[in-house]
């Protein structure tokens, strides 16, 4: 079975979903941002634009009462040897119902099976019930439940400095080693059947060579000193404040891991990305990490770290049928 491809998403549905699209902002709870940029950004003005980028389809559903905006992700497909797929979200009308849903959900995965091996993930924030539950029903599950942290940098409680070095290009294959040997079993991939094990340890080494290479973080933090092998590593993402908006820009944290060689430096190496941001002129740190990451909460307790939101990870594959 094949969706329809349509030129560009009903925009009269976009409208309908304006609330729940405003929770795919990832600082939609820092109430003192205007509501509009982030709804340009990364709801009502992202689902508005897709299908424009490469990749990116615009699937109307069989019965012609939803849309689903799914994208083909080029570099995953690659590094896996299997179409990857990211679901955005699904746009539909005050008068489409649960089961209609569900059941385009699950025509989903029958279109993508149709044209061969295949994986898909979607991240959903939490207060958008009708596409969790029409995912959930049409056959995606459930691989992680993420909470989204964020440190006002002005009213953090940090320890006394830790001394932190920028990270070399050439540690990277070091610095992606502790990422894979540093296994968290709910992290997304690795609490996702489909990767196993040896394939989630090599996509997070990967990633954190990537990092540490300057490809898509601005600073990887290393522990920085005498005697103590680097066995942890932070890296950083920032987003620069934007001109007219009082209180925007922030440090996200992308990826981080600690070895046994370094146990206690998440705490400092967190701390450490505040005060970086301080120097920066950043007033927020961002932060992710799964619910059931008992050790990262401790950290965000002592530093003033705050809960934002909640969202989930729902992912399906041409392995189940």
């Amino acid at each position: 079975m094949e969706f329809l491809v349509v030129t560009s998403p009903n925009t009269d549905w976009i409208k309908l979903r304006a609330e729940a699209l405003f929770r795919y902002s990832p600082t939609h709870f820092l109430r003192h941002l205007p509501a509009a940029p982030q709804q340009e950004r990364y709801g009502m003005g992202a689902a508005a634009r897709f299908g424009r980028r490469e990749g990116e389809q615009v699937l109307m559903a069989a019965d012609g009462h939803s849309q689903w905006l799914l994208q083909h992700l080029a570099w995953d497909s690659e590094f896996f040897g299997t179409d990857t797929y990211w679901l955005f979200t699904g746009l539909f009308g005050a008068d489409a119902r649960p089961a209609a849903l569900a059941t385009a959900a699950a025509e989903i995965r029958q279109a993508l099976a149709a044209r061969g091996p295949y994986y898909a993930f979607s991240v959903v924030p939490t207060e958008d019930l009708d596409l969790l539950q029409a995912l959930t029903a049409g056959g995606w599950r459930l691989v992680e439940t993420r909470l989204n942290f964020h440190c006002p940098v002005a009213d953090a409680t940090l320890p006394a400095p830790a001394p932190v070095r920028l990270a070399r290009p050439g540690e990277a294959v070091h610095i992606g080693r502790i990422s894979a040997a540093a296994r968290n079993p709910f992290d997304r991939f690795h609490a996702d059947p489909w990767f196993g094990e040896a394939r989630a340890d090599a996509l997070l080494a990967r990633y954190a060579e990537a990092a540490t290479e300057g490809r898509y973080a601005d600073a990887v933090l290393v522990p920085d000193v005498s005697g103590l092998p680097v066995d942890s590593f932070l890296a950083i993402g920032d987003t620069l404040s934007e001109a007219g908006v009082p209180g925007s820009g922030s440090s996200r944290v992308l990826l981080t891991a600690v070895g046994p060689a370094n146990r206690g430096w998440h705490l400092k190496l967190v701390a450490e990305t505040v005060r970086r941001a301080a120097a920066l002129s950043l007033p927020q740190v961002l932060m992710t990490t799964q619910a059931t990451n008992g050790a990262v909460f401790r950290t965000c307790e002592k530093l003033g770290f705050r809960l934002g939101s909640t969202s989930h990870v729902l992912a399906c594959d041409s392995n189940v049928s």
